[in-house]
């Protein structure tokens, strides 16, 4: 059967193709100008300063270059020409696509006119749209084409490099250059090429006044027609929402006004009709820029009277312009202001009726994608205006705080379309079926003419649609209606011709009823089609800096924190704006989608962990409050109460009791406690909309950027906490801290039931970083700031004598003297603070101390290893002569002071690290007891036959738990690094022997130390000289050890050798001898490889106790007994 022209012409298969190229080219010229535009991406040569005289010619020369007489100009162009003609390959491509753009769009226009094309947007909607897209993709060609500034310079060094290099010229660069001199200015030239296509294009644009005029009303007609609302009576809220038209309903205004805008650019003799002008002046007023890709727009009037003023006859017309020009910028932004209060109201109860009653969906379809495609309409204007308007005198207009609602409830609007597809597909399945094939049927019998090919067609469309059944629906089968609509679209192109077999222009039943079809065809196969065409917001992408305004103006009002979230989905849209024909492009949209969405949810985080961080700081103010330092006060008030009674002094404020803040007389008075939680509720509104979405095929998680702001700030409020001060070595309590910290865990805690957030992972993260010497972020932590304040503020006063141990209190004591330390000792080292300690910093935290506590250690062995070298000849003679022959050689020993001294310093860091072990078996007994009972088992099965190896690893487990060991692993490990340098073990072990002679002949030194004498209170010496037995004891546990040496024969030797010496003869020193005794006493008691059967082997338990008896009958500060 012989075809009719138009079927051979192809007209609908040509404008499909031609609209998706031209789109494609259009992206190509813009990425083409951007790349050439930025420093940063622009070929290198182009800015080589050696190649600016070759430029310079080339551009003067233009189109007229010839290599060959122009060496002497191209010599840096020759010189480069394999790297010019390789990278400037792709853009010179770009450069004849759009020429062969053009001749095809030339083609199918000349077509369309000669074949009287008829073009209505109601009766042969994808015609007309086709149409009307293909001349204002070919007018946005031509209109950025000559806004790329260097276009001249691109092709020309391409040419001359491609001659260099094939001796040829490029068989394409005569018309493209030729083409690119037309376009110099392309307002002239546009008009002429349009001139024979007037009466068409002016017939397409004059079919779109009805939806135009629709969708140009304010928001006040809009409600008086109650516009997107479901509410009504009964009846009509399930009769489904149907016009002759589906597709107008919803086209997007903003299409709309470039198609007439552009459209009568190009032929402005069109204006000469009042219909035209009618059309053509409102359009005017609603906008002021037009885009033609993505950020790439034109000023409509200026553009337009810069044409107009220089045609003849258009006086007038340039007056209209500059009035609609003034009625825009005073009218326009209020109007949009007033249609976004309107759609913000509208699409938030449409969402809620729907969620409500989903199967509305199905008949009120129609009703969603028009509401989706307002919301697009009115995000676009804003964004575009707020991008391009730089100077006006209200730049509120252009500006919105609350679009996020806007977005909002666009996104919830598609969320809910996707969610009920399956809803969507079985209705419209039977309403193809039982109703659109029906009144297609109808339509077909009542036609008077139908010749035999449309009526082919006509009928395979109701035999397709009548053929559908629910069980495609229900077992998930794919729908595919393209054919049907591609036939559907060739049947247009061949009914809108003049004389016409059937001619559409007087069928118009045919298209109404084929309108209804593919609309519910599209919802069938193809709804993410719909959803994109009418609510696609990816050319935001290219608009960051006015949603970034916005999205800070949306954080600053309370009311839209819970509509934040929209911004960061907006970035969903992004992915789609890559073109097939330009994927170079793809890494850097990627990379900007990412960015945009990274520092909306970097900032929401932001403001998310500051919200509470603030909650976390009134709380611990509380908790400060319940401290009971502060009791005080209070108590000195009830026993005030039964004295008489006396007026307060001025000084002494009025403090309130803890739980005031809670009572008010009135709920609506608010404090600072509600508007955090009210401010938080509603941040974890927007954070928990999604639990995660995709963006550029990257899944992001909301929530997550909360939890990484509240790990860091959260590291930094707990170390505030301890106000650290190295200058002034001022320090909280741990105590306090860890008040303050369960007060912090406890309104993160119930984030959880806000957020949804992992809050024990988060907590378990901080926490982890306090146990280490430094945070994630290279910050010190609790564990470095009490590590350092313990060694540098209480250890070093003890060590000058300001600070006493005292096994009484377990603690640690200030001495009462004029120049006291800036803190009490013992509020920093009792109980309850080791066990504060022990929590808040951790085993990790306990371990990092007590490694710089060991490593202090070694080095004062380190130190008392060269006094012994020093004095290595008489420690000799004092260990292998008889008692006798001591007191001679004594005074040949020099730094005996200083060996005391330097015990003295050892067993006060000793004694500080056992309390801390103290806390920290009490802490993890309690938390940990499942885990604690095995370890001490462990402990208990050591034996002296057990291999050492073994036992230090037994020793380093319970070490780890808080259990007190016979050999202090991490000792011994700081001893052995500690070890001199090119000495032999032999050496080392007989340095070893003879440090503890060195302590042992130097113990009766202390009793010429007025400060030796024992102090019951304190179960102490004045002087520390309990210390000396910890010292003594573990050092020299450790020391044999490693060794692999019989750790009870050297202390055998040493209590010998310390046993041996006089007495000393006054009174005074007599008693600090008592004191020595004792001191000896509790060496036997604080080593577990002595026992008092040995001490009384070599010295008579009835002096001990005559000793312990007559230091408790005299206690320091009163007079001795005769």
């Amino acid at each position: 059967m012989a075809l009719p022209s138009l079927y051979g012409d192809k007209v609908a298969e040509k404008l499909t193709l031609l609209n998706e190229r031209g789109r494609g080219v259009l992206v190509r010229i813009y990425h083409l100008k951007k790349t050439c535009s930025d420093p940063r991406t622009r070929p290198p040569f182009l800015g080589d300063k050696a190649m600016e005289a070759s430029a310079k010619f080339i551009q003067k020369k233009f189109p007229q270059l010839d290599v060959r007489s122009s060496t002497q100009h191209l010599g840096p162009v020759h010189r480069d020409k394999g790297d010019i003609a390789r990278v400037l390959a792709p853009f010179y491509h770009t450069f004849l696509d759009l020429l062969e753009f053009r001749d095809h769009v030339y083609e199918l226009l000349n077509t369309l006119d000669a074949s009287q094309c008829f073009l209505d947007i109601h009766l042969n909607h994808e015609l007309t749209k086709g149409y009307l897209d293909l001349v204002v993709t070919y007018v946005s060609l031509v209109l950025l084409l000559a806004r790329t500034e260097e276009r001249r310079l691109l092709l020309g060094l391409y040419h001359c490099a491609h001659q260099m290099c094939h001796g040829a010229s490029e068989p394409g660069f005569a018309r493209l250059a030729q083409m690119v001199l037309e376009y110099e200015h392309p307002l002239k030239k546009l008009p002429e090429e349009f001139g024979p296509h007037t009466k068409t294009l002016s017939q397409a644009l004059l079919s779109l006044r009805v939806p135009f005029e629709r969708r140009c009303r304010n928001a006040e007609l809009w409600r008086q027609e109650q516009l997107l609302s479901l509410l009504g009576p009964a009846g009509d809220m399930l009769s489904p929402a149907t016009c002759d038209s589906m597709a107008c309903e919803y086209l997007s205004l903003e299409v709309m006004e470039r198609w007439i805008i552009l459209g009568f650019l190009v032929c402005p003799g069109a204006l000469a009709a009042p219909p035209c002008q009618e059309l053509w002046r409102q359009a005017l007023q609603g906008t002021l820029f037009v885009t033609l890709v993505r950020d790439e727009a034109i000023a409509v009037h200026k553009v337009t009277e810069e044409l107009l003023g220089g045609l003849r006859g258009f006086g007038k017309r340039v007056a209209d312009v500059k009035e609609c020009r003034d009625h825009a910028v005073a009218h326009s932004p209020a109007l949009h202001r007033g249609r976004r209060s309107f759609l913000r109201g509208a699409v938030r109860e449409l969402v809620a009726l729907l969620e409500d009653q989903p199967g509305l969906l199905g008949p009120k379809a129609l009703l969603v994608f028009v509401a989706l495609s307002l919301c697009r309409d009115e995000v676009s204007w804003l964004s575009r205006h707020a991008e391009h308007v730089t100077k006006t005198k209200s730049p509120e207009d252009f500006t919105d705080s609350r679009l996020a609602e806007l977005l909002f409830v666009l996104e919830q609007l598609r969320a809910l379309v996707r969610r009920h597809l399956r809803l969507l597909r079985r209705y419209h399945r039977h309403y193809l079926a039982r109703f659109d094939a029906l009144v297609l049927s109808d339509v077909i019998q009542n036609l008077s003419v139908c010749p035999e090919e449309e009526s082919v067609i006509l009928s395979s469309f109701v035999s397709s649609l009548s053929a559908l059944s629910a069980k495609e629906v229900d077992d998930k089968e794919e729908f595919d209606f393209t054919a049907l609509r591609l036939d559907w679209f060739r049947l247009q192109a061949y009914t809108s011709v003049a004389k016409a077999p059937l001619p559409l222009v007087s069928n118009g039943d045919v298209g109404r009823a084929m309108s209804l079809v593919v609309f519910h065809t599209l919802l069938l196969d193809r709804p993410e089609e719909l959803l994109d065409e009418t609510s696609d917001l990816s050319h935001l992408c290219f608009y960051p800096r006015p949603l970034e305004r916005m999205f800070s103006a949306a954080l600053e009002e309370p009311s839209m924190l819970r509509f934040s979230i929209a911004f960061p989905l907006l970035c969903a849209h992004f992915s789609r704006c890559p073109h097939p024909m330009c994927p170079e492009e793809h890494p850097q949209l990627e990379a900007a989608a990412l960015g945009l969405c990274h520092r909306f949810l970097e900032e929401l985080g932001r403001v998310g962990s500051g919200c509470v961080l603030d909650a976390c700081a009134e709380h611990h103010n509380l908790s400060q409050q319940l401290l009971p330092k502060h009791c005080a006060a209070t108590i000195s008030r009830a026993r005030g109460k039964k004295s008489p009674k006396q007026p307060p002094r001025k000084g002494d404020p009025d403090r309130d009791k803890p739980g005031t803040e809670s009572q008010r007389r009135d709920r609506t008075l608010t404090t600072n406690m509600d508007k955090l939680h009210l401010t938080l509720s509603e941040l974890s509104l927007s954070l928990n909309h999604v639990p995660n979405f995709t963006v550029f095929g990257h899944t992001v998680t909301p929530a997550e950027y909360l939890s990484s702001h509240l790990e860091r700030r959260l590291a930094r409020a707990i170390v505030a906490m301890a106000g650290y001060s190295q200058a002034t070595q001022e320090v909280a309590r741990p105590s306090e801290v860890l008040a303050g910290l369960v007060a912090y865990m406890g309104l993160v805690q119930s984030l959880g039931h806000l957020v949804a957030l992992d809050t024990a992972r988060l907590l378990r993260t901080v926490l982890l970083q306090q146990s280490h010497p430094r945070d994630a972020s290279g910050q010190p932590t609790l564990t470095a700031i009490y590590t350092d304040w313990y060694l540098e503020a209480l250890l070093r006063q003890a060590s000058s004598g300001a600070v006493l141990v005292s096994p009484a209190l377990q603690a640690f004591t200030t001495v009462p003297r004029e120049e006291q330390p800036p803190f009490s000792a013992a509020e920093f080292s009792d109980v309850s603070e080791m066990r504060a300690l022990a929590e808040l910093i951790g085993p990790y935290g306990m371990r990092f101390l007590s490694e710089n506590l060991m490593w202090h250690v070694g080095s004062q062995v380190t130190e008392l290893k060269k006094l012994v070298a020093e004095n290595m000849d008489t420690l000799v003679q004092l260990r292998c002569c008889r008692a006798e022959q001591r007191p001679a050689l004594l005074p040949r020993l020099s730094s005996a002071e200083n060996v005391l001294k330097r015990m003295t310093i050892i067993g006060e860091i000793l004694s500080f690290r056992a309390m801390a072990q103290q806390g920290l078996r009490e802490v993890f007994s309690r938390r940990c007891p499942f885990l604690m009972g095995p370890i001490e088992c462990l402990a208990d099965v050591v034996t002296p036959d057990t291999d050492i190896q073994v036992t230090l690893s037994i020793f380093e487990l319970a070490s780890a738990a808080g259990i007190p060991c016979e050999v202090d692993p991490a000792l011994v490990a700081a001893l052995a690094s500690s070890r001199t340098e090119g000495s032999s073990p032999e050496e080392d072990y007989k340095v070893s022997c003879l440090l503890l002679v060195f302590v042992a002949v130097s113990l009766p030194l202390l009793a010429a130390d007025p400060a030796s004498l024992y102090n019951p209170e304190l179960d102490g010496h004045n002087n520390n000289l309990h210390c000396l037995a910890k010292a003594i004891v573990q050092v020299s546990a450790a020391l044999f050890t490693l060794h692999n040496k019989n750790i009870e024969t050297h202390l055998k030797e040493f209590l010998l050798v310390s046993l041996a010496l006089s007495p000393p003869r006054d009174r005074a020193r007599v008693r600090n001898q008592d004191s020595l005794v004792l001191l000896l006493h509790l060496i036997v008691s604080e080593s577990s490889f002595l026992t008092l059967d040995m001490l009384e082997s070599c010295f008579p338990y009835v002096l001990l106790r005559n000793a312990f008896r007559q230091l408790c009958r005299d206690p320091p500060g009163r007079a001795p007994q005769n």
